[in-house]
């Protein structure tokens, strides 16, 4: 007798689809020619030349981490957008933000929103918050069990400090947030990551903490995730901060910049505000932005920055408000942005040199680029609005998008 698995392995291999890995090739996998040998077998099972792909700067030595079962890499257009003026605690001058995107008009969109903000005096930033967390849950039990472990875990800080700290070199925890719920316990720990994103880095920091609690008799078992930390999604959570960096931008423009480059009215922004916010609430959205999540990935595909942490990462609040003397003030709050200048994929290619341009790679240089972000995106959001005020929206993406484009 076959089992059903036999028989459909016989049936795919009839039809000459028996599935194969994908080749390891063992110490050759990241060696230029293992990349090769690999691109060159999966043209042959599709039968497509993969020219563009196997057209890469990259070392193949430096994509060792970042990458498994590389053939190359993939290119994606990037534009520089400025002048940007910054009046930061880290982020002070001029910038020119690069812009890794295929939609048309967008690099165009968030440069008339830095012009304003330049012509202004700048953006106004300030970092408030900068740390990442784990959350794992612990399993007790009953409710009393529960109750006295959080009362313990607090009193075992130095230790569970001593035990996670013992992974790196860099992560430093700062403290420990207890979330009781019924005879389990979420324990949320907070790190300081310096410049790097620091993910890996804190959850096998937190493993290793975890793997001492578990010696308490009350805790029966632990997951080292919970989902309470909103790494890579949006979350009511995030808006309180501590999953990044907290950072603000902010500027006051006057009635004539807004008319001369935004062309409308400083009332006529705050009044398409006040519309959108109720549309946001009827939407059911987590906070208020018009499209964050733009500048956030272009500048994070140009930057070697995680892209999934786009998810968390825009999540925050877009304020326009009317002033006494006609002018508006304008500003962006991101209380969750990540963002790193060392580890991941910002130490090597494109992404480093783009970090460059910012004046940012390397250590001591991820405050500053959470102060860029957020005057980014602060240019993203005034210029996004001015255009569906003065119904220029559609006719901008024909003019520069894919349409109709226009040097």
């Amino acid at each position: 007798m076959f089992t059903v698995n036999e028989l459909a392995c016989a049936l795919l291999d009839r039809h000459g689809l028996t599935p194969q890995l994908v080749p390891r090739l063992g110490v050759d996998a990241y060696e230029k020619h293992g990349i090769t040998k690999r691109r060159e077998w999966i043209e042959n099972k599709t039968g497509d030349s993969l020219t563009h792909i196997g057209s890469y700067s990259i070392s193949s030595e430096q994509m060792r981490g970042n990458i498994e079962n590389p053939i190359g890499a993939v290119q994606v257009p990037l534009g520089i957008a400025g002048p940007l003026a910054i009046r930061g605690t880290y982020a002070q001058g001029i910038f020119y933000i690069p812009m890794a995107t295929t939609e048309g008009a967008l690099v165009r969109s968030y440069e008339r929103g830095m012009v304003t903000l330049t012509r202004a005096g700048g953006a106004v930033t300030r970092v408030y918050q900068d740390e990442n967390r784990v959350s794992p849950v612990f399993l007790m039990s009953s409710v009393a069990s529960a109750y006295d472990f959080t009362n313990q875990i607090a009193q075992e800080f130095t230790r569970i400090k001593e035990e996670a700290e013992s992974t790196t070199a860099h992560g430093k925890l700062l403290r420990l947030e207890c979330h009781p719920i019924g005879r389990e316990v979420i324990v949320t720990f907070c790190y300081s990551t310096a410049d790097a994103h620091g993910m890996n880095m804190i959850v096998k920091a937190t493993e290793q903490a975890c793997r001492w609690i578990l010696k308490n008799p009350q805790v029966q078992d632990f997951y080292l995730f919970s989902g309470l930390s909103s790494e890579k999604r949006g979350s009511g959570a995030l808006l309180g901060g501590g999953k990044g960096k907290k950072v603000t931008a902010g500027a006051t423009l006057s009635a004539e910049l807004i008319k001369n480059y935004l062309h409308t009215t400083p009332a006529k922004l705050v009044d398409l505000w006040h519309h959108t916010v109720l549309g946001h609430l009827q939407g059911n959205a987590i906070g208020y932005n018009a499209h964050y999540a733009n500048g956030l990935a272009a500048l994070f595909i140009a930057c070697g920055q995680d892209v999934a942490n786009i998810l968390n990462s825009a999540v925050g609040i877009t304020n326009f408000e009317l002033l006494d003397d006609g002018q508006a003030y304008v500003s962006v709050t991101l209380p969750s942005l990540t963002v790193g200048t060392v580890g991941g994929g910002t130490g090597s290619g494109t992404s480093l040199e783009c970090l460059r341009i910012l004046g940012v790679a390397g250590n001591g240089g991820a405050r500053k680029l959470a102060e860029i972000v957020a005057a980014t995106l602060l240019a993203g959001e005034i210029s996004m609005a001015a255009a569906v005020v003065s119904h220029e929206f559609t006719q901008a993406h024909d003019k520069y998008g894919r349409n109709r484009p226009e040097p």
